[in-house]
């Protein structure tokens, strides 16, 4: 069986779904994938032992010139090679209208989707053949297994998901030749998800006598000069130069352990199977929280929804816990 996956982005929500490729390629011998996945994510598909071929699409860069000529060429490019292929089933995982009506429609092949009482943008429903009830009150990962589950023919399997990445990663470097380290992960796009950077470097001093070096990526230049700012005056403390995103998998796959706040790389994180301690303020983990092993959820006292009031030494208390 052949199947083309619909889920264009974000980080986190393209990390969600690996779990249901593994339940299939677990569940239906031989089944393969395709991915279309906007082109800054196209790494991580790639790393799943049952996805063929990667299908970069660049909807968000499209829209800022969308009627120019190197958009509109593109575009129609995109088209021709995505029907070059009928696939025997077409799952879009996004529930969009954008990814209903610029690539799902355009596919070839039973077209599968969430109904409009379960899709994020209910119109998105219209596009599909076969439309499926997924209850919204279940984990995003949960809803993903079970969409794909409904749309391929079989039960979903009893236990956590498995998003089958992190052998790829741990496979590549000799964890035994490396040093111990931590990834603190202080960087995201909403301001309320920020920690206070107070809070950071109070944290990076509580760790000091750790013997530990705490590793700090970053991807962009406010966050290589937050960065700068965590690590002053902390010889321990490397600010990483900028990576790849496989680069940043393969730094968080050797860690000991990882901090971060609510971002797409705090997934990556879980996916790999490292051990997460995870802030979150104003959003609730229960539904879009990193899922997997080792998932640890620090969340601000009751009452408040303030990312200033999770304290570092509770963090660090965590941290000195994680074998």
């Amino acid at each position: 069986m052949r199947v083309l996956i619909v889920k264009t982005s974000s980080m986190g929500d393209i990390l969600h779904t690996l779990p249901a490729l593994t339940d299939a390629m677990h569940t239906i011998p031989g089944i393969r994938f395709d991915w279309v996945v906007e082109e800054g994510f196209a790494q991580i598909p790639s790393w799943h032992p049952a996805v063929e071929q990667v299908i970069p699409v660049a909807i968000r860069r499209w829209r800022k010139n969308w009627f120019g000529s190197v958009a509109r060429q593109e575009r129609c490019d995109f088209k021709k090679h995505l029907r070059r292929q009928q696939y025997d089933r077409v799952v879009d995982a996004q529930g969009l209208i954008k990814s209903a009506a610029l690539v799902t429609r355009v596919a070839r092949g039973e077209k599968h989707g969430l109904d409009c009482k379960s899709a994020r943008e209910p119109f998105a429903s219209w596009f599909y053949n076969q439309r499926h009830a997924v209850a919204r009150s279940q984990h995003a990962v949960e809803r993903i297994r079970q969409l794909f589950a409904l749309s391929l023919g079989y039960d979903v399997p009893a236990g956590k998901g498995d998003y089958a990445i992190a052998g790829h990663f741990s496979s590549l470097t000799s964890k035994s030749a490396v040093e111990p380290y931590l990834v603190f992960l202080h960087a995201t796009t909403r301001a309320e998800k920020h920690w206070p950077e107070s809070h950071w470097r109070e944290l990076i001093g509580l760790m000091a006598a750790r013997g530990l070096t705490i590793k700090l990526p970053w991807g962009s230049e406010p966050e290589y000069k937050r960065a700068l700012r965590l690590s002053e005056d902390f010889p321990f403390v490397e600010v990483l130069p900028r990576l790849t995103l496989s680069d940043v998998a393969q730094v968080l796959a050797g860690a000991k352990a990882v901090v971060s706040v609510d971002t797409g790389l705090s997934h990556l994180a879980a996916a790999l199977d490292r051990p997460n301690i995870v802030l979150y303020g104003p959003t609730d983990p229960k539904l879009i929280g990193s899922y997997g092993k080792n998932q640890i959820f620090v969340t601000a006292p009751a009452g408040s929804h303030y990312m200033k009031d999770i304290k570092p030494a509770n963090i660090a208390e965590v941290l000195d816990n994680i074998e």
